[in-house]
């Protein structure tokens, strides 16, 4: 079970990016931040960019000046018969046989959403978050895209399905494009101090989906 009053942050992206890589080192000192301000952390469990994330939430969470050494890493891993095994930062393993579910966990949890770069999954796991959002599935949450691979993404959606109304304003208006993790970190913060101010007005649950 889980506890309603922790904020949780979601960070997806690719499992191919190892340690060195600037994207790798930019998660993993987001996940810091996130992990010594008391935030729990939530990823797909896996090596990479979910291996970045738990890595650095450990590492904030054990920092002297940490706010919360309570707060949780989270892994999600699906069962693939390519994936390499979960890394070994997770505090609280979930293993899943389909995406559908695995994805609905992760919005079950999701309190604010990271995407960071990725290729066919990370797509997956963000069109789904914000065709959840679309359609109020769940509640108004910042998706931060984090990295200039989006730029290039958002201007495709600026130019085809927004210019072509098959998008509305507000719905480009839910995505976030930050280019360090210090930014990031700075969207993030705001949604969780609006979270902590009033908690019972901060609907961010996904209505579809229990544990």
């Amino acid at each position: 079970m889980t506890e309603p009053d922790r904020f949780r942050v979601v960070i997806f992206g690719s499992a191919r990016l190892k340690p060195g890589d600037s994207v790798y080192e930019q998660v993993r000192r987001l996940a810091r931040l996130l992990g010594r301000d008391g935030m729990d952390v939530v990823t797909g469990g896996g090596p990479g960019l979910m291996e970045a994330a738990n890595l650095g939430h450990r590492e904030g969470r054990e920092d002297p000046h940490s706010v919360d050494d309570s707060s949780k890493s989270y892994g999600l891993n699906i069962k693939l018969p390519f994936e390499e095994a979960a890394n070994p930062h997770v505090d609280i393993k979930h293993e899943f046989d389909r995406f559908s579910e695995r994805l609905d966990h992760f919005m079950h949890l999701a309190n604010a959403v990271v995407v960071a770069p990725g290729g066919v999954g990370t797509l997956l796991e963000l069109a789904y978050t914000w065709q959840l959002m679309q359609v109020e599935h769940i509640c108004n949450i910042p998706i931060v895209l984090l990295g200039d691979m989006w730029e290039d993404f958002l201007r495709w959606v600026q130019d085809w399905p927004l210019e072509k109304q098959l998008l509305n304003p507000e719905d480009y208006e839910m995505l976030f494009l930050v280019r360090t993790c210090d930014e990031a970190f700075e969207v993030v913060r705001a949604a969780q101090r609006k979270f902590i101010d009033n908690p019972d007005d901060f609907c961010l649950q996904y209505r579809q989906y229990k544990l």
